[in-house]
C-alpha cells in the first residue's frame, strides 16, 4: 500500500512532477496505467482506493453506478485505461473525444498547468486515435459504465462537412459503451463556432435523428452560453426523445479570474478546474430548474472535494465528473470524494445520493 501513492506522499511527489511537462507526465500515466490493468496487480489498486457504500449506489438512465464520481473525457482519449480506472475508486468512465478520423490534434506545447488558479489550459484539439481503432478497443464488458464522447474530427471542414463527420463518427460508436456523449462545445479545433449554438445545433440533430441508439445520448455544453442560447438549446432538444440529458460543462475560453501566468497560452485553449466551477453549477442549476429535472445532467468543472461534487448534486447533477482535482489531488481523490459525500448525505438526512438531486435547484 505503500507504494500505491497515500494522499500524504502525493503531495510530496507533486511538486516534482510538476516541474515535468504535463503532456509527458499524461503519457506516462497511460502507459502505465494501460500496463497495470492488463495484470492481477491493479487488485492491489481496488483494494486501497476502492469506497462502496449503499448510499452512493444510483441508477442513472437504466444504467447503475456503483457511485456517482466518474473520469470525464480528455484523460484517456483513446480507452486505454478501461481495465485501470475502476481500481481507483470511479463510478463510471467518459472516454474520448473520438473522432471519425483519427486526429494528431494540435501542435505541442498543448498542455499548461495553473496552479495558482488550480486548473489547467488544455489545447490538445481533439487528438485520437480514430473510431475505428478505438470501437476494436471497446469490445466486450467492462468493470463499470461506460461512455464515449463524439466530436468532429480537427481539420477544417464546411458546416456540411462537419455534420457528415459527425455522423460518421457517431455511426461507428454507437454500439460501444453504456452512453453517448455528443461533444459540441470543444473549444480546441479548427471550427470556431461549435454546434452548442442553437441554429447549428438544430442542423446537426437532425441529421443525427436518422441514426437509431439503443442506449442514453447526451450533449456536451460550453460553460459560456448567454441565457438565450441556453434556452434556444432546450426547445431544440426537446424535440428529440432519444436525448436524455446535458454534461454541463467543457472547458471555458474566458481568462477573467486567470492569476497564473499563461505565456503563450494567453489565446489559445481551453480552461479547466476552479475557474470553471461557479460557471458550470450555475448552468445545472439554471437548466435543471427550467425543465423542471426533466433531463439527466451530468456534472464536471472544478470537482476537488465531496463539497464540490455535492453541490453539483444538490443544483441538479445525477452524477458528476473530474480530471482536474484528480491531478491536483491525486489517486486518493476519488476515494475521498466518495467518503465525504457519505457524510454529507448522512448530515442532510438522505439515505441515497439520488435524492439529493436538484435539492438546491429552482424548480
Amino acid at each position: 500500500k505503500v507504494l500505491l501513492l497515500n494522499s500524504g506522499m502525493y503531495k510530496i511527489i507533486r511538486p516534482i512532477l510538476f516541474r515535468i511537462n504535463p503532456e509527458i507526465v499524461h503519457d506516462s500515466v497511460i502507459i502505465l496505467g494501460n500496463f497495470i490493468g492488463m495484470t492481477p496487480f491493479k487488485k492491489l489498486f481496488g483494494k486501497v482506493y476502492i469506497y462502496s457504500h449503499p448510499s452512493l449506489k444510483t441508477k442513472v438512465g437504466g444504467i447503475k453506478f456503483d457511485n456517482p464520481v466518474g473520469l470525464s473525457a480528455g484523460f484517456d482519449k483513446n480507452a486505454q485505461l478501461v481495465n485501470f480506472i475502476p481500481e481507483i475508486g470511479f463510478g463510471f468512465e467518459e472516454i474520448g473525444s473520438v473522432t471519425s478520423e483519427a486526429s494528431k490534434g494540435n501542435p505541442k506545447p498543448r498542455l499548461l498547468r495553473l496552479p495558482s488558479d488550480k486548473g489547467l489550459v488544455v489545447n490538445y484539439g481533439l487528438c485520437n486515435d480514430g473510431a475505428k481503432v478505438i470501437s476494436e478497443r471497446l469490445k466486450g464488458k467492462f468493470g463499470i459504465p461506460i461512455g464515449v464522447s463524439v466530436a468532429r474530427t480537427n481539420k477544417p471542414m464546411t458546416e456540411r462537412e462537419s455534420i457528415e463527420d459527425y455522423v460518421s463518427g457517431l455511426k461507428k460508436m454507437k454500439s460501444c459503451g453504456n452512453f453517448i456523449v455528443i461533444n459540441v462545445s470543444c473549444p480546441n479545433i479548427s471550427d470556431s463556432q461549435p454546434f452548442c449554438k442553437p441554429n447549428r445545433l438544430s442542423k446537426l440533430l437532425r441529421e443525427v435523428d436518422k441514426i437509431k441508439f439503443s442506449k442514453p445520448v447526451f450533449l456536451k455544453m460550453k460553460p459560456d452560453m448567454s441565457r438565450k442560447d441556453i434556452d434556444g438549446v432546450i426547445n431544440i432538444v426537446s424535440k428529440y426523445k432519444w436525448i436524455k440529458g446535458f454534461v454541463l460543462t467543457n472547458l471555458t475560453n474566458s481568462r477573467r479570474g486567470v492569476v497564473s501566468d499563461l505565456g503563450e497560452f494567453r489565446n489559445k485553449g481551453g480552461i479547466s478546474g476552479k475557474l470553471v466551477s461557479k460557471k458550470s453549477d450555475n448552468l445545472i442549476k439554471y437548466i435543471y430548474g427550467k425543465t423542471s429535472g426533466k433531463y439527466i445532467l451530468i456534472g464536471v468543472g472544478g470537482i476537488f472535494t465531496a463539497e464540490d461534487a455535492y453541490r453539483k448534486i444538490r443544483n441538479g447533477a445525477s452524477l458528476v465528473q473530474l480530471i482536474t482535482g484528480l491531478i491536483y489531488g491525486g489517486p486518493g481523490t476519488v476515494k475521498r470524494i466518495n467518503k465525504g459525500l457519505v457524510k454529507l448525505l448522512e448530515r442532510d438526512g438522505f439515505s441515497n445520493i439520488s435524492e439529493a438531486v436538484g435539492v438546491d435547484a429552482i424548480k
